[in-house]
């Protein structure tokens, strides 16, 4: 039985770069991208023997960025003919293709499901035109609404909607508003995320250390946004499956859940990470003075401890809404929960941040409030 793994290909790539984003993007020019999607694909071919050996099978596809739907279709093309030819993809794989409503892909998205794309995931991000301004997007929320219609048409049956909460200048109107008007237009998944402010960024030069925080919603506007999020899209018919993520009934990203179950994945592109064999590694993020953001023939590795294993296991597997399930931890590790986590659990159980059920341990609606605290008691050097 060949083993599970899922792949992430990075485009760093954007039209131009939000007051709000520390991943690794840059506006750039075509023939920067062409050289990029050639040195991708060389990186692409240069694991196919490594995976075919290993027993590998591709479960999932995630093309993420920086904005993908930059790509011209022939460079789109070129990057899937090269994983198709590569590796061996699963027949009912889930692959992913994030999208900047601001790009130009009336065109495009035929070639997407000609290619085996069958998930889009769109950044809207929000229904006000301001907010959309402030956060520096290239997009209106009628750029969002013609390429959602024109997906549609395309074939596209499974579509997630990035959505953002804590914007400078939001009201908790302005939320609700555009919750409700993403959720009437039905998407089978979407992701709500609370701004952060990120060092290095725009943002955080005008709001760090609570500069202009007159600017921003407060802590209970905050808190309300979060609260209804949850209220609403229920009402809608979706459910929370982790911390930010709602989907309808079978359509939870298959892709990030792997992440959170620590399933095995190979990233390629500049500053994408891996995980296989007990091994995660980086490829090179630097950015050169001729072509844009390189690819170099290295990868720094670090090989996982047991002790780093079990962190993870717990901290990721706790962003599931279900939680994580003590028999599994004790097949992959040989001891009980309790073993190594006792103290941690009734603490938190006792603190209301945790509750057990039955063979699982999930985090409480409270405890989903404060997942940053609660997370951090399960590192083993606390």
């Amino acid at each position: 039985m060949k083993k599970e793994l899922e792949l992430y290909l990075h485009i760093p790539f954007c039209v131009s770069k939000c007051k709000y984003c520390d991943f690794l993007s840059a506006p750039s020019g075509e023939e920067q991208r062409q050289i990029y999607v050639e040195r991708l694909c060389r990186r692409i071919r240069y694991w196919s023997d490594v995976i075919h050996n290993y027993g590998y099978e591709i479960v999932s596809i995630f093309v993420g960025g920086g904005t993908p739907s930059i790509l011209t279709e022939a460079q789109i093309t070129q990057v899937f003919e090269a994983v198709y030819e590569s590796f061996p993809i699963r027949e009912d794989a889930e692959i992913t293709l994030e999208m900047n409503p601001g790009t130009d892909v009336k065109d495009k998205l035929p070639v997407y499901r000609k290619l085996g794309i069958n998930r889009l995931s769109m950044g809207l991000q929000s229904a006000d035109n301001k907010e959309l301004k402030c956060l520096g997007r290239i997009h209106t929320y009628e750029d969002f609404r013609q390429v959602y219609q024109w997906a549609r048409e395309a074939g596209f049956t499974n579509v997630n909607v990035d959505l953002m909460s804590a914007i400078p200048g939001q009201t908790l109107e302005s939320y609700v508003d555009t919750l409700r008007k993403v959720a009437d237009l039905e998407p089978e998944h979407i992701s709500a995320y609370s701004l952060i402010i990120e060092e290095g960024t725009p943002f955080c030069e005008r709001y760090g250390e609570g500069r202009h925080a007159e600017e921003l919603p407060d802590e209970d506007t905050e808190r309300q946004m979060y609260v209804r999020t949850r209220e609403i899209l229920e009402d809608y018919g979706y459910h929370r499956y982790e911390i930010s993520n709602y989907a309808k009934d079978g359509y939870e990203c298959r892709h990030n859940l792997g992440y959170w179950d620590r399933k095995e994945y190979l990233g390629l592109g500049a500053g994408a990470s891996s995980l296989m064999d007990h091994i995660r590694w980086k490829e090179p993020d630097h950015i050169g003075p001729s072509t844009g953001l390189v690819l170099e023939e290295r990868e720094d590795f670090t090989r996982l401890s047991r002790k780093d294993e079990m962190e993870e296991f717990m901290f990721l597997g706790l962003r599931k809404i279900k939680g994580v399930s003590e028999q599994d931890f004790y097949k992959s590790f040989k001891v009980s929960m309790d073993e190594e986590y006792k103290d941690n659990i009734e603490n938190l159980i006792k603190e209301g941040l945790l509750v057990r059920e039955e063979d699982r341990i999930r985090l409480t609606d409270r405890g989903i409030d404060l997942s940053n605290y609660a997370l951090s008691q399960f590192l083993l050097g606390k």
